[in-house]
């Protein structure tokens, strides 16, 4: 594994980690794990062939990483119920779309 995916697998953790701390301290586990609900959209890599290839970007190629679902993601964020839930959603496209410049830099 390289050292671009292992940065960006601890980016996935530490962001929320680090946002959780900031915004929703006395309720930072919830918070945390809330956000890190959002690497449930990383379901989407088990329909591609290969599952996983380290140097495909997956936003605009998995179906829950393009641009209908970042709209529902974003209206996740409305309700109060869902509004972390819908952040870590939004969280883990943005650090996957980071990812992707990465990989264009250093291609």
């Amino acid at each position: 594994m390289s050292l671009r995916a292992i940065l960006h697998l601890c980016l996935h953790i530490a962001v929320p980690a680090l946002l959780a701390w900031l915004f929703w301290r006395p309720q930072f586990a919830k918070a945390w794990m809330l956000l890190l609900l959002g690497w449930v959209i990383d379901l989407d890599h088990l329909l591609a062939d290969p599952i996983y290839a380290p140097n495909r970007c997956s936003v605009g190629f998995h179906p829950l990483h393009t641009a209908p679902a970042v709209l529902v993601y974003a209206g996740l964020t409305v309700p109060k119920r869902t509004r972390v839930f819908g952040i870590g959603l939004l969280l883990h496209i943005v650090l996957d779309a980071i990812d992707c410049v990465w990989m264009r830099v250093t291609a």
